[in-house]
């Protein structure tokens, strides 16, 4: 009865909350758990269904692509700002990297007093093969139409040039993730602490460097802010039996592996 009364006109409605789940590595395509092409339906659902009082993004993410942090943070700042819907972010585990990025896209950033939060910093990793194939009497054949269309070719020899040119791309991605923290948490920020050279800290001292606002968890500081009474509405990615099992057979293991990897470099 309670439930149909709430239903009817006239009659008083209690707080909802959206809670967003983003757990997982950060990536473009099909494999990635966290990416705008898949999240970006649910978020609009999550700020546009039954006028939420409020939207949680329950994060737990070591990271990922810079691009697609950026496409979901954009897009949940601009339903923000569309709905005049606060936004508060929860890290679990870790917000890391592009993890972070995405935590800065809230109003808010709490965490539990055993997160890992920080790593703004900006890595390019690969391989280099070529001293294998040059035993195995393998001999690598490479033809371009310019100059640099083959840089950072992991079967020939590292050059010089390549890396000062990944180096400037990796310098302008980094100075883009700074300023998206600087605009987000402007003076909370401690200006004496080197903040931005990839460093990781567990809560308690990141709230003190002015990265998270404090430490707690959705349910009670939600039930503080909107009363006993608040209503949590979850959404996250809906996938079917069929695409479960697709994924498992055809790539499932490896992107597990990759993100199990990816969690593994914050001993997690």
């Amino acid at each position: 009865m309670p439930v149909m009364l709430e239903r009817l006109p006239f009659t008083k409605k209690h707080p909802t909350v959206a809670v967003i789940r983003l757990h997982g590595t950060i990536s473009a395509g099909p494999r990635g758990p966290i990416n705008d092409a898949i999240l970006g339906p649910v978020i609009e659902r999550a700020f546009r269904k039954g006028k939420p009082a409020a939207v949680a993004l329950a994060i737990n993410s070591p990271g990922g692509s810079p691009v697609q942090s950026s496409l979901i943070s954009a897009r949940i700042r601009r339903l923000s700002a569309e709905k005049n819907v606060p936004v508060y972010a929860f890290v679990e585990d870790v917000a890391a990297s592009g993890g972070y990025w995405l935590a800065c896209a809230a109003d808010e950033i709490h965490a539990d007093d055993s997160s890992i939060v920080g790593s703004i910093g900006v890595i390019a990793a690969s391989f280099g093969a070529h001293v294998l194939l040059a035993r195995q009497g393998v001999e690598r054949r490479v033809h371009t139409a310019g100059r640099s269309k083959s840089m950072l070719d992991p079967f020939r020899p590292e050059n010089p040039e390549d890396v000062e040119k990944l180096q400037a791309l990796l310098g302008d991605i980094h100075t883009s993730f700074i300023d998206h923290v600087k605009s987000r948490r402007g003076d909370k920020l401690k200006p004496e602490v080197p903040l931005f050279e990839g460093d990781i800290w567990l809560a308690r001292r990141a709230k003190e460097l002015g990265l998270i606002d404090g430490i707690d968890h959705i349910t009670p500081f939600m039930r503080r802010k909107f009363g006993e009474k608040v209503r949590f509405r979850r959404y996250g990615v809906k996938r079917g039996l069929f695409t479960r099992f697709t994924s498992a057979a055809f790539g499932g293991a490896l992107a597990e592996i990759e993100d199990r990897a990816a969690f593994a470099r914050f001993g997690l």
